[in-house]
């Protein structure tokens, strides 16, 4: 025996850590190996005595930073507190992460018994060192006991399944998702093998432990790079991580686990409802009740609270059997027998094509059941039917996301928008048609190019399959080409400009597809994300689709009042003054060169974002005034302090607030390294406005942007009439509707490219 047994230990370890082109289970094993070689070393001739490894140790699944977990095993009455501690403490000195204790059999079994987390690492308890006969007992009773236990065991680790999947979210739409403790993770796998253990459930297909061995993969490689093993794949780790596991492209790393994560999260949901089935309570004399089979449509019948096949019904002879089982599940929120969906994928005939009216309004009642769709059609892709169905889909399932604001994956945000579409179906005409566009509107990121102009070529050919007329087939790739026109209009454009309403009135054509524009809109934002849409948004959304409305409807639009009674009183006043009602700030003061320059740094100093602005101008006996109303929302905590804020605008307005002194210094206080992905982009729009030129800014976002950008403008001699502001995760979109000191528009190329070269230097 070694003088020096951590080092031993430490030395063991990093020898199979430096053995070249040795990962995944290889490397697993081999840290087992060694871990249990130094072990047996430390116990060989201990009798009455076994140590004991359990969860990933007993498995033979250590990562390079998994902890070392085991029971030291010993007879009743033993004293065997100094070998323990021959065995932890250098362990710990080795710095190996350790979970211990040291029990007999029927203390272990008791502990087992009242703790979860216990009885599941026994139910992996593996013999290393020592007698094994106590490991062997141990792991007899054991199962002896969680079978015996397991109408009470089973409902508290389904349970304990649920809270995590609560806490931890699901792996599989998570930027950075953890490996092992999300929904669809590692450890729900030990969920499914442990349920099976109960003989109540299969164990783990091979499927799942295919998805479980790549995530094991994956979360080695994190280790080996992470001296604290985390199992959080962070954004940073995808590159090097795809590497080593011979994935170059790191959006096909991430798909790779969004898929295992799907697959198993559609396994460990199985197992939960076998286990729930498994645990209730049974009659008198040992016997359930005999299942109740209730009719739900033709072909499809409800038992044990699952969705089954009528006992006469035929896959092969009737194509559109598998919609109808999927509409009936959706429509009574229940889930798909494991064994139905089996049988529906090798079976089924295919849909003849058009689709019959039957399969087309089956396919649309599933879409329409709201939450529980998102159930049936994973049941649908796990199973490879809806690729069949639809062959698009192969494109977009599983494929990450490139913008923050999104926390879907494209597919799950597909069917997540036909969600909320199915709460505003009774908005409009067509709900069908709203449905179908909410599933299709993105279609096209799976595909090269742009994915507006990818979807419109696509979904012609899926609505024509689908069965849709011309004329439907029309409107549904009409949503899809302008499920963008709205929120970028509205929040890019100045509504109180008569040529922001004809942008949107000759893009849609008619009143009834405005409205499934409308909900699409709404429903587009709420599945992306919470960053997606606000009341603010939503409110100029609506007003643009009323003015759009009426227009379309030739009604007289009313005249957009971009300035209120009141603001119009305060510069009748003819003096600086600041008012703040909600989150609209409104700045009156005399007329003078870049003010809205000066009003973007103030706000920006008290810890303001600018989500529109607006800058009239009104005569008054005291002169001209300039009215800038500004919808701003704190960046942090709350409003600021009104009389402060205005303090702040008048010494601005005075020069005396050294408002660049004091911009620069929190500019390089909140400085960070991050790199923009994508250079800035100026672009100009000459016919988009009746009396302005639109100079529009797409760039990375920083601190003090939105002055330094309206700087450049004013110091170029231009005023800013109207500016809309948007930020879209890290990046902004800041469109400004500007005129030349005289009112003119600004149409001269080279100084078109004098402006670009001065905005791109600020941002």
């Amino acid at each position: 025996m070694s003088d020096d047994p951590s080092g031993e230990l430490r030395e063991a370890r990093s020898a199979v850590l430096a053995t070249g082109g040795l990962s995944g289970a290889q490397l697993r094993e081999a840290l087992t190996v060694a871990a249990d070689e130094w072990m047996s070393t430390r116990l060989a001739d201990v009798p009455g005595v076994a140590l004991a490894a359990v969860g990933g140790y007993g498995r033979r699944e250590l990562a390079p930073g998994s902890d070392l977990d085991v029971v030291l095993l010993h007879a009743p009455g033993a004293d065997v507190s100094e070998l323990a501690n021959s065995l932890w403490y250098p362990i710990w000195d080795a710095g190996v992460g350790l979970d211990h204790s040291v029990r007999t059999v029927d203390e272990a079994l008791s502990v087992a018994r009242e703790d979860l987390k216990a009885a599941l690492g026994l139910l992996d308890v593996r013999h290393v060192a020592g007698d094994s006969e106590l490991t062997g007992a141990l792991r007899e009773q054991v199962y002896a006991a969680w079978r015996k236990d397991s109408r009470r065991r089973l409902p508290e680790l389904v349970e304990a399944v649920a809270e995590r999947a609560q806490r931890m979210g699901e792996l599989a739409f998570l930027l950075e998702p953890d490996l092992k403790e999300a929904r669809g993770g590692i450890r729900d796998v030990h969920a499914i093998t442990a349920i099976a253990a109960a003989w109540v459930a299969d164990a783990p297909s091979a499927a799942v432990r295919e998805a479980y061995e790549w995530l094991q993969d994956v979360r080695c490689e994190l280790h080996r790079r992470s001296s604290r093993g985390s199992d959080r794949l962070v954004a940073q780790e995808r590159i090097p991580v795809g590497k080593a596991l011979g994935v170059d492209d790191p959006d096909q790393l991430m798909r790779r686990v969004f898929e295992a994560g799907r697959t198993i999260a559609f396994a460990v949901d199985e197992a939960c409802r076998r286990a729930t089935v498994a645990s209730r309570p049974v009659r008198r004399w040992g016997r359930r009740a005999a299942p109740v089979r209730r009719p739900l449509a033709d072909g499809v019948v409800e038992q044990d609270g699952e969705v089954h096949l009528a006992r006469d019904a035929d896959p092969g002879g009737d194509p559109v059997l598998a919609l109808r089982v999927a509409a009936a599940a959706a429509q009574a929120n229940l889930p798909i027998a494991a064994s139905v969906t089996a049988r529906l994928a090798t079976a089924s005939s295919a849909l003849p094509v058009p689709w019959p009216a039957e399969a087309r309004d089956a396919f649309v009642a599933v879409l329409g059941a709201g939450r529980p769709a998102v159930a049936v059609f994973e049941a649908l892709d796990q199973a490879g039917m809806l690729v069949r169905l639809i062959p698009e889909w192969d494109a977009v399932r599983c494929k990450p996301q490139h913008n923050a604001v999104h926390r879907f994956t494209v597919d799950r945000h597909l069917i997540e928008a036909a969600v909320e579409a199915s709460a505003l179906t009774r908005r409009v005409a067509r709900p069908d048609l709203l449905l179908l566009g909410a599933l299709l509107h993105d279609i096209g990121k799976g595909f090269p190019g742009d994915h507006t102009q990818a979807g419109v070529e696509r979904v012609p050919v899926i609505a024509r399959r689908m069965g849709l007329s011309e004329e439907e087939t029309a409107v549904v790739t009409s949503l899809v080409h302008h499920h963008l026109l709205l929120p970028d209009t509205a929040t890019r454009r100045d509504l109180a400009d008569p040529a922001t309403i004809e942008i949107v009135t000759r893009a849609v054509g008619d009143v009834a597809t405005l409205e499934l524009l409308h909900a699409l809109t709404i429903a587009d934002a709420a599945a992306t994300g919470p960053a997606a849409w606000s009341d603010w948004k939503a409110g100029l959304v609506a007003e643009l689709v009323r003015r759009a409305t009426a227009s379309l409807a030739g009604e007289h639009v009313a005249e957009f009042e971009a300035v209120t009674d009141e603001q119009r009183a305060l510069a009748d006043a003819g003096e600086l003054a600041v008012a703040l009602n909600g989150t609209q700030l409104t700045i009156v003061a005399p007329d003078r060169p870049g003010l809205m320059a000066r009003w973007a740094g103030v706000v920006a100093l008290n810890r303001l974002t600018v989500r529109s602005a607006t800058a009239t101008f009104s005569a008054t006996p005291a002169g001209r005034m300039a009215i800038t109303t500004l919808e701003v929302a704190p960046k942090f905590g709350s409003m600021p302090d009104v009389d402060a804020l205005a303090a702040d605008v008048r010494r601005a307005y005075d020069d005396t607030l050294q408002l660049e002194a004091r911009l620069q210094q929190r500019e390089q206080t909140y400085e960070t390294a991050a790199v923009a992905a994508a250079p800035p982009m100026i672009l100009w729009f000459d016919d988009e406005s009746h009396h302005s030129t639109i100079v529009e800014v797409r760039t990375h976002d920083s601190e003090g942007l939105l002055h330094r950008l309206t700087k450049v403008l004013a110091a170029e001699g231009l005023d800013v009439r109207s500016a809309r502001i948007q930020t879209l995760g890290a990046e902004v979109v800041d469109a400004f509707y500007v005129v030349d000191s005289a009112g003119r528009s600004i149409d001269d190329p080279s100084r078109r490219a004098a402006i670009d070269a001065a905005l791109i230097a600020v941002c």
